[in-house]
Parts: C-alpha cells; structure tokens; sequence
C-alpha cells in the first residue's frame, strides 16, 4: 500500500509508550505504523521525535475583556503562533458578557474564526450571564454544537457569577456531559486588597502581584470545589499558581472527586520580582492570577510529577504595550486599569520540553500527556486528536530534541509585540508540525493558509474512572427519600 505522506525513521512518542515506527498516513489520517512504508511524500524523521501535535486549550484569542478591551492576536496570528510552537490544534474561549445570549455569543466567534485558522479549533464558552433562558435552552443548545466545556469565573465584577449561578451551570454541565472550568479567586479578598494597595498609593504594575493574594486563590478552589461535590459534577481548575491550591486539587482526587487541574509555564519560570521594573514595563507580566516566588515554582513542579496537573496550558492572553493593549489608560496609570494577560501560545511546549524533558522533571511520554492527550481526553477530542493511532488525524509534531533555540518577540509569530520568556534558551524544538497529514510549519517556514483549521464538533465529557461524591443531604437513602439530585 502506497500512502499519501509517510513519515519514516523516527521515534514514536505517545501519552504511553515510545517506539520505533513509519508513519503512513492517507486522507489526512493515519492509516499504519509499521515498517518499509513508502508514501507519496516522504518526511525522513530519523533521530528526530514523533508525538501527537500539541492541544492548547487555555487561550484567549479575538476576544474582547469585560471592559471592552481586545487581545491582539486574531485566529490567524494566534494560530500561527501555535502551530510554530508545535501545537495542531487550539481550543480558545468564546466570551458571553452581560447582556448577550450563549447563541448570540457563539454566533459570534464564528464569524471571527471560520475562514481565519490555520489549525482546528473549538471554543470554551464562558458563561457570565446565566440566565433562566442560558440555562435551559441556549447552555444545551450550545452543546448540540459541540461546545462541551464552559468557563466560570469567582472574581472581576463583570463576570462573575454567585454560588448560586455557579451550582445552576455546574448541574446543566452535568447533565448533557459537558466540564465546567472554574477560574478561582475569591472577589472580596482581591477588593480588600486593591483598595488598601491604593489608599497606600502603591499603584505601580507590580503590586497587581500583592492584590491577588494567595489566600484568594485557596479559598476559592476549596468553594469550587465544594460545590462540584455537591453537585457530583466534573469541574477543572484553571492556572493553579499556589501550592496549597494545587494540594486541594490533589486531595479532592485521592477522595475520588471529578476534579481536574491546570497549571501554566509563567508560574513554573517566572516569579513576582520579574516584575519590579522601572517605569511601566511591569505591566508585561501581570496576569491573574499573579506570579507568585521561586518556592512556588518547586512545589508546582512536583505536583506535575505527581500527576495533580492534568495539563499544562499557556493562557495565552496577549495584550500590546501600547495604547491599543497594557497602556490604553495611557503611562502611569494605576494596576487595576492594566489589562490582565501575557502571550505564551508558541513558547509553552518548547519550554515545557527544554526544563521539563531536557531537566529530567518529566518523561516524554508525560510531556506527550500534559501536552496533548490529556487536553484531547478532557475536551471531547480522543481519539480524533491528541494520539498517534490508526483512524486518528494526522496531527503530528516532529520534534529535534537536540536544536537549541533562543526565545525572542521575533520567532513567536503572535501580535503581542514582546515574549515573557524573552531571551531564554531553549533546546528541542519543534521542526514540523502536520494538521490533517498537512504540513502547516516545516523547518521554520508557514505552509498552511488561513482556512485551513476546520471546527471541532467534540463529544461530551467522560468522567469514568473517578468515583464521585453523593451528598448525603441528595442521597434519598439519608434524605427522606427526597429525590432532588441534579
């Protein structure tokens, strides 16, 4: 059998197991792993690794904050970006705001994404307004689309929603199997904060970092996840940056609880004193939560090895330094009219390897996972994405693990106008990355056109394997026999 594209030579890399093997792949497939397999297209990968395209599945992209504001990269750059960064795939948010139906919001991120992609893509939608009709028709109407993740948020005043509204989505989740994502700072304590930083005149960027404490992150996730126990429903939380938030995480799964988390690359590599800068050069890592200290990054390290972490995502929320972005309200301007986010989409795997990998905190095949696979399992992907299996797509990233690079504003391919990670170095990289068996980034050079990424009608969320938590006040066996669970 002659195949369209076979990629020869190289070392296998899945979420499991590594292993020699050609890859042949036929109709934007994979259709065999073997050997001797010859193709149309030949793609010699010898000494190089083959792995699952990653899935970036935290980014904000052609989206507009609560306060009007909108991130620089559309779904062409933001697309580029991630598939220069060995990513084939991206699932950004689709933000409902006060005042807007889900339809009317998805409706929306179509027309800015269809024809845009260079990569498939799907949306989370972020719910912000739950209302009576959100929750009862536009929420399972949304999942009809294949939308089966939605976005929570405990603080900004413009999105947050009650513990009420938040049990009220997390039992509509629950029942058509889709995840709640959370993002979980406690409001009140964030407030509390900000207005005594303020009442100081401590205003300069760097003291967004003091406004987020860390208790604000901790008391939330022990609410959140309070309320999915109650509710027995599946809930991620989102950049976990403190260790006493990613210990709950933890506990809430040796317990059995449908709890997922995430963790993101600027707080494993950066800390709070990167922000003590002159001037408002600052506000170019301030993101919510914060960055937080060198201990912080030890502890969140371990938690990755010890499997709290089932993704490592970027966050991907890229403002300018400019008036268009971070400066909008103009120099000198106080933290809390900053906007919140950093660019990262295309520099996540490769740090990821390099200080992960290349340092010997994580083997490949768990780079494989927190990469892809487990992002494809969360979000309704596997087995279409995130695998190197017969039927699956061809979205494949070669990777060299021995090309040393630098990171610099100008190989990240975003709008953001400056890296985070600036100046690191970096060695393994991505060197080819295939979307559908085509190739979309080979040896530094953009093949693929906008229009190439198709949506991604994704199945419902599977939360097999954890064994839950009934409430003894929703279990008709303690309750009476009230049978109110959701």
């Amino acid at each position: 059998m002659r195949f369209d594209t076979v990629i020869k030579g190289g070392t296998c890399v899945t979420a499991s197991e590594m292993f020699a093997a050609d890859i042949g792949i036929s109709g934007g497939r994979i259709a065999a792993l073997g050997e001797g397999l010859n193709g149309e297209d030949v793609i010699d990968a010898r000494g190089k690794l083959v792995m699952p395209g990653g899935i970036e599945a935290h980014a904000h992209i052609a989206q507009n904050s609560a306060t009007g504001g909108m991130t620089a990269d559309d779904y062409t750059s933001g697309s580029i970006s991630a598939a220069f960064g060995g990513n084939s795939c991206i699932i950004p948010f689709a933000a409902q705001h006060r005042g807007m139906g889900v339809t009317e919001t998805l409706d929306l991120y179509d027309s800015r994404a269809i024809g845009a992609s260079v990569l498939d893509y799907s949306y989370h939608l972020i719910v912000s307004d739950p209302t009576e009709k959100v929750l009862a028709e536009e929420l399972p109407a949304a999942f009809l689309r294949g939308i089966t993740s939605f976005k929570l948020f405990m603080t900004y005043d413009k999105m947050l929603v009650n513990d009420a509204q938040f049990l009220d989505v997390l039992s509509v989740a629950k029942t058509h199997g889709a995840l709640t994502m959370v993002h979980a700072e406690n409001a009140g304590m964030i407030k509390w904060m900000t207005d005594r930083l303020l009442a100081c005149g401590l205003t300069a960027p760097k003291y967004h970092a003091l406004s987020h404490p860390a208790l604000a992150e901790e008391e939330a996730i022990h609410r959140a996840i309070c309320m999915a126990k109650l509710v027995d429903a599946p809930l991620l939380i989102v950049h976990v940056s403190t260790p006493k938030g990613a210990a709950l995480v933890q506990s809430a799964r040796a317990q059995g609880a449908k709890i997922y988390g995430e963790t993101c690359p600027q707080y494993l590599f950066l800390t709070r004193d990167d922000m003590d800068k002159p001037g408002m050069e600052g506000a170019a890592l301030m993101c919510s939560p914060p960055l937080r200290d060198a201990a912080t990054q030890d502890v969140l390290w371990q938690h990755i090895q010890s499997g709290t972490f089932d993704v490592v995502s970027s966050d991907h929320s890229p403002y300018r330094m400019d008036e268009t972005g971070k400066l909008a309200h103009g120099e000198g301007a106080p933290f809390t009219v900053i906007a919140n986010g950093m660019p990262g989409i295309g520099a996540r795997l490769p740090m990821l390897f390099s200080e992960g990998v290349g340092k010997g905190r994580i083997t490949l095949p768990e780079f494989v996972a927190l990469s892809s696979t487990n992002a494809a399992r969360l979000y309704g992907l596997l087995p279409q994405k995130g695998t190197l299996t017969v039927g699956a797509d061809a979205d494949i990233a070669i990777w060299d693990p021995d090309k040393r690079g630098r990171i610099c504003v100008d190989n990240q391919h975003d709008n953001a106008g400056y890296s985070p990670f600036e100046g690191w170095e970096v060695q393994g990289l991505p060197i080819t990355v295939l979307s559908r068996g085509k190739r979309v980034v080979d040896q530094g050079a953009l093949l693929a056109r906008a229009g190439h990424g198709q949506f991604l009608v994704r199945a419902k969320f599977d939360a097999g394997g954890r064994m839950g938590y009934l409430a003894p006040e929703l279990d008709p066996a303690q309750n009476f026999g009230a049978d109110i669970a959701p």
